[in-house]
């Protein structure tokens, strides 16, 4: 048999993305994001300096060739919706190459979307008119960068029925919070239990266990069966982790895909920013020198919606009053104005006045902090104006008295209702 060459293996990979349609869950809530997701759902969350949870598995889907992609929305979704529609729907709409959004609307009963697998039901018309080969479906709400091309090879190659990316994660990280499989030595998935309080290990590695990302790749017809099955059985929670995939991993081929960097076989970089302290460090870990998650890849761009918006700009220049930044990430659109800015992230359009101190923090976009303020740990949300002379992050009790929220890990969480102003201007 001929030895396949890179450039067919290129070849092989380029057709099965072509024939694959992507579909993005982006419903979720994120309850335990508190206040950040009061008036935009969890994949509309800013991430990054300019960025927003949903360009990632968006961009993912672009680099690897997959360029049909359907994005399901929900829970108050304007803020999520509107960045689509100025940062992604104008993406050289045709039949072969589209992001439409999908937002629930009752198109087979008088339910909203009721689980994932319900989500993928609602939608099945729309899937069908595309006649695709494979259905690949995302999570909407996590951070890293990934080639579908090879999630899709693997399950070809494995001729699956079903294929569940997977990364290992430790024991009392997944408890309660992610899916977790066994499988056997072949990668073929033999359990899965959804969410459970003391998930199994992995054999001959302790305190870890094999945890799903929510990505998920059907053979086209065979979703089709199982999540129009799933539509008629009675007492089903019509999702993927508690109710399809414990269904049929005994009777059909379901394999487990290991997330790993293509250049050194490691565990790959992947975040769940789904609590305010892990949102806040995967955020802060862009400011490191050599941050595991490269934003500056020109091979792997990540995309979003370019805001015309001037340079950042720093201003005043003496031994008290001095406009600067060190190991921070400063966004387009900001004036650092006499101000000190230290690990930190300052989004879009933010202005940050004289003699105003801010470290370890989070500024989201359009916000403006007055003179003299010090923010230490903090996360920011959109559009807060920072009266002059406040201490944020200082005090952790003093914060509370105002209001404001304080994280087990001891970050401080501002939003504009907090300081008595406009709630809906947060978008």
């Amino acid at each position: 048999m001929p030895t396949q060459t890179r450039a067919d293996q290129g070849r092989y990979v380029s057709r099965l993305t072509r024939d694959t349609v992507a579909l993005i869950l982006a419903g979720g809530r994120g309850s335990r994001l508190y206040e950040l997701t009061d008036w935009r759902a969890k994949p509309g969350v800013y991430f990054g300096g300019k960025l927003r949870i949903i360009d990632f598995p968006l961009s993912n889907c672009i680099n690897s060739g997959v360029r049909r992609i359907g994005v399901a929305t929900q829970y108050k979704a304007h803020s999520l919706i509107r960045h689509l529609v100025h940062g992604w729907t104008s993406f050289r709409s045709s039949d072969r190459e589209f992001v439409e959004i999908l937002p629930a609307s009752q198109r087979t009963g008088d339910d909203w979307y009721l689980g994932t697998a319900d989500a993928v039901f609602q939608n099945l018309d729309i899937i069908r008119t595309h006649s695709p080969r494979f259905v690949l479906i995302l999570s909407g709400d996590h951070v890293y960068k990934m080639d579908y091309g090879t999630f899709l090879a693997f399950h070809a190659e494995k001729e699956a029925d079903m294929t569940v990316c997977c990364i290992e994660v430790p024991v009392e990280e997944a408890a309660g919070q992610f899916g977790v499989m066994t499988v056997d030595e072949n990668g073929r998935v033999i359990g899965f239990n959804e969410k459970p309080e003391h998930p199994a290990e992995i054999p001959g590695k302790e305190g870890y266990c094999l945890a799903s990302m929510g990505n998920y790749i059907f053979n086209t017809e065979f979703l089709y069966e199982q999540v129009i099955r799933d539509a008629d059985t009675p007492g089903s929670g019509h999702d993927f982790g508690n109710d399809i995939i414990p269904s049929i991993i005994d009777n059909y081929h379901v394999y487990a895909f290991p997330f790993r960097d293509p250049e050194t076989g490691k565990q790959a970089y992947w975040r769940d920013v789904g609590t305010l302290d892990a949102y806040w460090e995967a955020n802060m870990e862009l400011v490191s020198v050599v941050p595991q998650l490269d934003l500056y890849d020109r091979n792997w761009p990540i995309l979003t919606e370019q805001l015309q918006a001037p340079p950042a700009k720093f201003v005043f220049d003496t031994a008290e009053r001095r406009g600067e930044a060190t190991d921070s990430m400063v966004s387009a659109g900001c004036i650092i104005s006499g101000a000190n800015v230290k690990r930190s992230l300052i989004f879009s359009n933010c202005k940050i006045h004289s003699y105003t101190r801010i470290v370890d923090s989070l500024i989201l976009p359009e916000c403006e902090v007055l003179d003299g303020c010090t923010i230490l740990n903090a996360i920011i949300d959109r559009g807060c104006v920072i009266p002059e002379g406040t201490e944020i992050g200082v005090d952790h009790d003093a914060d509370r008295a105002r209001g404001f929220r304080v994280t087990e890990g001891g970050r401080t969480v501002v939003t504009p209702g907090m300081l008595d102003q406009p709630l809906h201007h947060t978008r």
